[in-house]
């Protein structure tokens, strides 16, 4: 058996919601084909939370063994580094998450707030919030950059607002069997993360041609005008669909780059800041001067059915 201890700080619990639609594999089959031992999770348990009191006092002894840790939601270091803005049983979950991660194999950030800081670290972040291992995009958050678990990996972010279900059971299987996860440069599943949620949407033909919608409700691109985050927001929303159904640009809402250590913006999210006629920010890899040339030759070329927006998407 795995065992494993999550844990809600940060008044988060989207990423409980998330994973209960997971399908491949299932919130079951991590229990039932993976050997995953729930020790405790808020909404799922059934014992009253006296339980959780136990199995922390377990675990903190050392009668318990914990394999691995998942924390759901930003950590809460106010007011004055105390963390006592989020208590637990007269100190906080701040002091709590340093004392679980040292007795962990693994820890695990469950979504963007418990990964970078998140929303509730937004400013002016008035509960001086931030992620176990990195605030915002700069390392080293609650633990230092260079801290490592019982396994020698460091936190293991599976961002998002909230992570993609599939995203959090897959890697969690992969942990329960002892297959290796690699991270990217903010410590992300490259496995998982490896593309941009530009690719796979139903809106690449019109990008591609320059063509793009000005106002929502259309069929075409939302990158140059509407504050669509997608070429350059690594998730895989449009590879592996939410529920096997859909996805924010499939919906006709821009991705906001809610997988990104910057989420949210503190800009206008259905904006594009632009220089001259060009997105600031351009999609990942891209050089500036070329991306121009090539945008517009692209229009000229643009055949009659993009122009006309008549493709279904």
């Amino acid at each position: 058996m795995t065992t494993l201890l999550w844990l809600q700080t940060g008044s988060c619990g989207g990423d409980t919601m998330s994973i209960l639609c997971a399908d491949s594999p299932s919130l079951e089959e991590l229990v039932n084909d993976y050997g995953i031992e729930m020790l405790w999770q808020p909404s799922l348990s059934i014992e009253p939370a006296r339980r959780l009191d136990a199995v922390v006092d377990a675990i903190i002894a050392g009668r318990q063994v914990l394999d691995i840790l998942c924390v759901e939601g930003s950590i809460i270091t106010g007011p004055h580094g105390s963390g006592m803005y989020d208590p637990y049983r007269g100190s906080s979950k701040m002091s709590l998450i340093r004392q679980l991660v040292e007795k962990a194999e693994y820890v695990v950030a469950l979504g963007t707030c418990a990964s970078y800081g998140g929303v509730h670290a937004a400013p002016p972040n008035p509960t001086d919030c931030l992620g176990l291992q990195f605030d915002k995009d700069s390392p080293g958050g609650l633990l230092p950059i260079e801290w490592r678990s019982r396994k020698g990996v460091p936190v293991i972010n599976i961002s998002g607002c909230p992570a993609h279900p599939n995203t959090m059971t897959k890697t969690l299987a992969m942990l329960a069997s002892g297959l290796p996860v690699e991270l990217d440069h903010v410590n992300r599943p490259k496995t998982f993360f490896n593309s941009t949620v530009h690719q796979g949407c139903t809106r690449n033909e019109y990008h591609e041609y320059d063509v793009e919608d000005t106002a929502f409700g259309g069929k075409a691109c939302m990158f140059f005008n509407l504050g669509c985050q997608g070429p350059v927001t690594m998730a895989t929303c449009n590879t592996e669909l939410w529920n096997n159904r859909s996805s924010k640009t499939r919906a006709g809402v821009p991705c906001f780059g809610c997988t990104s250590p910057e989420f949210p913006l503190t800009r206008d999210l259905f904006r594009t800041e632009k220089i001259g006629t060009i997105p600031l920010h351009l999609p990942l890899g891209v050089e500036r001067a070329n991306y121009m040339a090539y945008k517009s030759l692209a229009h000229e070329a643009a055949p009659e059915r993009v122009l006309n927006k008549t493709m279904d998407t």
